[in-house]
């Protein structure tokens, strides 16, 4: 016999089976009893939450011979027929494959014949939202009105697209998000029948996985238990099945990106890559951490708003002391951005690479999040180096005796001296900066925009220093061809050919730079007299 899949093999075959839609189940158990049974249900839910399997369960109670308790007895000949897919009077139609006109209209014609067995004809139409309209409105007087053995059932996971004049025909249940408890304990269940031993923590990440669908739960578990098998299933093998990432390897890639450490960043994320983890399940996972991070430093109980253990509960706590809830708000929406980009994106790692580099430089981007995370990383810096004493030579500032002439312990202000002004061809060249730079290409072009010409204000020196204001002109400082490109554009603009320095900011020991000013040069090109006339109708 071929293998089942544990979603098959084990889907609820009664109402007591059926995990985590307790409301439903005790409203049709109910009906059942009562014999109050609906003529049309409309069954909705995200996927894996039980709408086919109670359906099947409900057409089996329905023409049961010997119900218990409103679920079927699965011994009668009904309930063998119904559960083997045998049964005549209940049909399974998927709409997604029969969405016209035509499949109705069969519809129509086949429910003017009763049932061959049993007391009920059923008919499932699952992902009735796929239906095209001239469908829908096919089926609304049979809907509203159909035989008394008739009974409809349909399941959606997009209630939204069904049209209302079939929404208020039908009986509307729907189907909760299972939750990871309840997905956990069934999944221990499942693995003690199969005789497969797994550790708790193994089994409920494998809950969490399945993001309240138990088909995804035992999907999952499924491809785990073919992984190892015959070997005890721990929480480690779990992680290397699914792609996932263990949440020491958040704790350590966040702090490094507090601490704007963007080359230990990317080499957290190469070691991530390097093990076979799926960027985009990290980038969910990543996000899904900070969203923790963020609760417990928001919430008074976290213990009730996350589901954690008390260990990693604990190292939230410690790291959510290291942030604050802006900077953290700022990380989540970049990561949330690159979530919708990464599905379609063919260099993720790039992406993932560019994103955790703006965690790292707030200076990147300019919106108020950023700005906040700019400030926290400016006063850590103040905070841990200290305040550097000014000491100055006596007579160097003001004349002896005079009034804040001398500080404490002696010491005086010393004056800085006078910056000469900058040579013409470098007025020139800043004059028509913005066109040079225009003429760039590609990433140099970006960096040269947020860049300031400067040059040496105590020597004078012909010299073009390029201060990038970022640490992406890094790239650029050593680099010839960078050089070369920025002064062909220079030399067949203005004629001029000047040496170029290239550095970035706070990077470099030059502690003599001054930006340029173009007022000489402006002076020196403008040859006319300005003459101011009088309104004659000022005249008195």
């Amino acid at each position: 016999m071929s293998y089942t899949a544990l979603y098959r093999k084990f889907r609820p075959d009664n109402f007591d089976d059926v995990k985590g839609q307790d409301h439903i189940v005790t409203t049709l158990t109910n009906q059942i009893k009562a014999n109050r049974i609906g003529h049309a249900y409309l069954f909705c839910g995200t996927r894996g939450t039980g709408k086919t399997t109670v359906a099947k369960i409900l057409a089996k109670a329905v023409n049961c011979e010997h119900p218990v308790n409103g679920s079927p007895c699965n011994e009668c000949a009904m309930c063998k027929a119904i559960q083997a897919g045998t049964a005549m009077n209940v049909i399974e139609i998927d709409a997604a494959s029969n969405n016209g006109v035509d499949n109705i209209r069969e519809i129509r014609e086949e429910v003017a014949y009763r049932p061959t067995e049993g007391k009920y004809k059923v008919y499932i139409i699952d992902e009735v939202h796929m239906l095209s309209t001239g469908a829908f409105n096919a089926l609304l007087k049979t809907l509203e009105e159909p035989p008394s053995y008739v009974i409809f059932i349909l399941a959606t996971t997009e209630a939204h697209k069904i049209p209302i004049t079939i929404l208020s025909r039908c009986q509307r249940y729907d189907f909760h998000r299972i939750s990871i408890d309840t997905i956990a304990a069934r999944l221990s269940e499942l693995l003690a029948a199969e005789g497969v031993e797994a550790e708790d923590k193994a089994v409920r990440y494998v809950a969490k996985k399945g993001d309240g669908s138990m088909r995804d739960a035992l999907s999952l578990l499924d491809q785990c238990i073919s992984f190892y098998l015959g070997q005890v299933l721990t929480y480690d093998k779990v992680l290397d099945v699914l792609g996932a990432v263990d949440t020491e390897v958040f704790s350590r890639l966040l702090r490094k990106v507090l601490s704007g450490d963007v080359t230990g960043s990317i080499h957290v994320l190469e070691d991530l890559i390097t093990g076979g983890r799926e960027l985009g399940q990290f980038v969910s996972d990543f996000t899904w951490y900070m969203r923790n991070l963020l609760l417990v430093k928001t919430s008074e109980n976290p213990e009730e708003a996350i589901d954690v253990s008390s260990e990693n509960l604990k190292l939230l706590k410690e790291e959510s002391g290291m942030t604050d809830v802006e900077t953290l708000m700022r990380y989540i929406r970049i990561f949330s951005d690159l979530s919708n980009q990464i599905r379609f994106a063919s260099q993720k790692r790039v992406l993932v690479e560019i994103a955790l580099i703006k965690l790292c430089r707030p200076a990147m981007e300019t919106n108020l999040d950023s700005v906040l995370d700019r400030l926290r990383v400016l006063e850590k810096q103040m905070e841990e180096r200290p305040v550097q004493q000014v000491i100055v030579r006596e007579g160097d500032a003001g004349t002896a005796g005079e009034p804040g002439a001398a500080a404490s312990d002696g010491a005086t202000v010393q004056q800085s001296k006078p910056q000469k002004a900058a040579p013409e061809d470098l007025q020139k060249i800043v004059a028509g900066w913005r066109a040079i730079v225009g003429q760039t290409t590609g990433l140099f072009k970006q960096s040269l925009q947020r860049a300031v010409p400067k040059y040496n204000g105590e020597t004078g020196d012909p010299i073009l220093y390029v201060e990038f204001q970022d640490f992406l002109g890094m790239n650029y400082v050593d680099n010839p061809e960078a050089q070369k490109e920025l002064k062909d554009i220079i030399a067949a603009r203005t004629g001029k050919s000047v040496e170029i320095h290239m550095l970035v900011a706070n990077k470099h020991q030059h502690t003599n730079l001054a930006q340029i000013t173009v007022d000489d040069a402006l002076r020196e090109n403008i040859h006319m007299d300005i003459v101011v006339e009088e309104d004659p109708d000022d005249e008195s």
